[in-house]
């Protein structure tokens, strides 16, 4: 088999990624704590049936509603019932790059719901920016959201629980 200078510069800038360690899981084993927590642990399903988040503290729910508006509920440290939004705030950008839906998000009840709907279709690119208190820093999602209905779970793709 013959290596060409090609292929050992792919080699050389491909070896860093495939045997580095996932980011945040150095120095620690995962028996040590709640794996509900995690980062890496984003499918279960929040107390309306969203996403949760754990890019934030405290954690928050991503959620579509019928009328495709966005809701983000701030959860307790089970994720299991909302905290109050005092000083969270919120913007997205949905849809089409040629024609993108800008969203703001204001406070209702202890939830941030944002001021318009999804733009049509089942799968819509987003950019959620938010911070979960005035103090916060600024967090930054991106997201690809699956309104298509999961064949296993009874969520929708975007907060499917089962991992397939």
């Amino acid at each position: 088999m013959k290596i060409t200078n090609v292929t050992l510069t792919a080699m050389a800038l491909l070896t860093p990624f495939l045997f580095a360690e996932e980011k945040g899981h150095e120095g620690h084993d995962h028996d040590d704590h709640d794996s509900a927590t995690h980062d890496d642990v984003a499918t279960i399903a929040g107390p309306n049936g969203g996403k949760v988040f754990t890019s934030t503290e405290p954690h928050f729910e991503f959620f579509v509603t019928k009328k495709r508006m966005i809701r983000l509920t701030f959860l307790d440290k089970d994720n299991k019932a909302a905290t109050p939004a005092e000083g969270c705030t919120a913007s997205a950008v949905s849809g089409d790059r040629s024609s993108p839906t800008k969203m703001t998000f204001t406070k209702d009840g202890d939830s941030l719901i944002s001021d318009k709907p999804l733009p049509e279709g089942k799968k819509v690119p987003m950019i959620l920016q938010l911070k979960s208190a005035a103090d916060a820093d600024n967090v930054t999602e991106k997201l690809n959201i699956d309104l298509n209905s999961c064949s296993t779970c009874a969520h929708l793709e975007y907060a499917c629980t089962c991992e397939h």
